[in-house]
């Protein structure tokens, strides 16, 4: 009687431990599409076998095991960090290429050949008033070029600022949850399979907004360092970062009204800029604090834009007031086409304008020599567009050509990142097409699963019910008392 006991007994913890796989089975399937879940599977451990002892032997749970690994989990995070990067760098650099068209008859390049046209015709006819409006009218064209791309490129600019602080709030934002998912492991939900989904799909939408290190410590909460370095979750404490537009103490700005560079804070107002190198906010700095200032200047530079809007106001403001416009006597000398305002070297492009007081009478063609040419500064400025010297260049370049050579910056760095952006796209796939293949749910593995443990379960309820039979039978065998 007694072994029939031990039998059913040990039937019955068997079919417990076949229930428990279904529901981890059952709990898979569930969330096979769940971001971040990793499947999960009931190990079995035999129960020792010492009839003697009073040991029946048996099956048992040995624990929920998870099958996520680590080691991919962090592969998946560093290569979207990386591509987050590259999609902040593409999109801006896309947006910025878009203001450095090099067709000749367009944009700024277009409006300089125009002007050089112009004062080709002019020089053919100097006293033609038809040929001096035309002159002006090309000025007019080549300063609304250049307010044009400047005023874009500060709209470009400013919507960078804004991305910048959008990315800020975001990962406070996970950084927040991050904090508050690890209260919920200390209050005693370390095992929770969905809460350790929650986590690590968490932690890899914060990988895309910058490179992070996550390390789980020994009471299963997690630390989250940005850049390696910056704390923004120890247990339940989040450390927020901020955006901040200004100078670093001891680098005052050198160059009057530019915009200061963007600068990320740790929580407590250190400067941590220089440790992010990847993740959407290293993309978005990359543009905001490189690239824009190298076109239209910021705080310690003047940008290429501005150099070239005052090189050529200044080089055909040179020359028109080096000739006359009459003869006289006495002589009337000629005065600037162009001005802008040179208290602010950064907003040149922005404020360069054809000089209110010009008229078609007042542009001074008459070269004062010796010998004295009629058309001689009219020639001179038709010959900016292919100049022999020094004069209407800039370090080499002729004024269109260095105006294609900005293009040709950012066109390049625009196609590279581009190009990057493809090859990363492709090596994310691969990344969690790994992590699927080892911690993934594959539905045909559970479905094989399913299979073994109902098969397993129903074996045993027919054991259980075998014995129950033979125990109720033994029961009646007794003498009644």
């Amino acid at each position: 009687m007694g072994d029939l006991l031990a039998s059913l007994q040990s039937s019955a913890g068997a079919m417990q431990a076949f229930q428990q796989a279904l529901d981890a089975i059952s709990n898979n399937v569930a969330n096979s599409s769940t971001p971040g879940y990793a499947s999960q599977s009931v190990s079995m451990e035999a129960l020792p076998f010492q009839p003697l002892a009073g040991l029946p032997g048996g099956v048992t749970v040995g624990g929920v095991q998870s099958s996520r690994d680590e080691y991919a989990e962090q592969n998946v995070r560093q290569q979207v960090s990386i591509q987050g990067t590259l999609e902040s760098s593409s999109q801006n650099l896309a947006a910025i290429q878009t203001n450095f068209t090099v067709n000749s008859d367009q944009g700024i390049a277009g409006a300089l050949n125009t002007l050089y046209q112009n004062f080709s015709s002019w020089s053919v006819t100097p006293t033609s008033n038809a040929s001096q409006q035309t002159v002006i009218t090309g000025a007019q064209q080549v300063a609304l070029a250049f307010q044009q791309v400047y005023a874009t490129l500060n709209q470009n600019q400013s919507a960078t600022n804004v991305q910048l602080q959008q990315a800020v709030s975001q990962i406070n934002s996970f950084a927040s949850q991050l904090a508050a998912d690890n209260q919920q492991i200390q209050k005693g939900d370390r095992n929770d399979a969905g809460l350790d989904a929650q986590i690590h799909s968490t932690l890899e939408s914060l990988s895309e907004y910058g490179d992070i290190t996550a390390t789980q410590q020994s009471d299963g909460t997690w630390t989250v360092l940005l850049g390696g370095q910056t704390p923004l979750v120890m247990g339940s404490q989040q450390y927020s970062i901020s955006l901040s537009f200004s100078t670093p103490p001891g680098a005052p700005a050198t160059v009057a009204g530019g915009a200061p560079p963007a600068r990320i804070l740790d929580s407590q107002g250190s400067d941590v800029t220089a440790q992010i190198s990847q993740g959407q906010l290293a993309g978005l700095l990359q543009v905001r604090n490189t690239v824009l200032p190298s076109l239209i200047g910021g705080a310690y530079q003047q940008g290429g834009l501005n150099i070239l809007a005052q090189g050529v106001a200044d080089t055909v403001n040179g020359i028109l007031t080096s000739g006359n416009i009459s003869d006289g006597p006495p002589p009337v000398p000629g005065i600037p086409l162009f001005t802008y305002n040179p208290a602010t070297p950064t907003a040149v492009a922005g404020t360069l304008a054809v000089n209110s007081a010009m008229t078609p009478g007042q542009l001074a063609a008459i070269q004062p020599g010796p010998p004295e040419v009629s058309n001689g500064i009219a020639l001179q400025l038709a010959a900016l567009a292919n100049p022999t010297g020094a004069a209407g260049e800039i370090d080499g370049f002729t004024f269109t050509q260095y105006f294609g050579s900005l293009a040709s910056q950012v066109g390049q760095q625009a196609s590279t990142a581009q190009s990057q952006l493809q090859v990363q796209q492709q090596t994310v796939a691969q990344a969690q097409n790994l992590r699927s293949q080892v911690s993934g749910v594959s539905l045909n593995e559970e479905a094989a699963r399913l299979v073994q443990f109902q098969t397993s379960y129903q074996a045993t309820a027919q054991l259980v019910t075998v014995l129950d039979t033979l125990t109720q039978t033994t029961i009646n065998m007794l003498p009644q008392l």
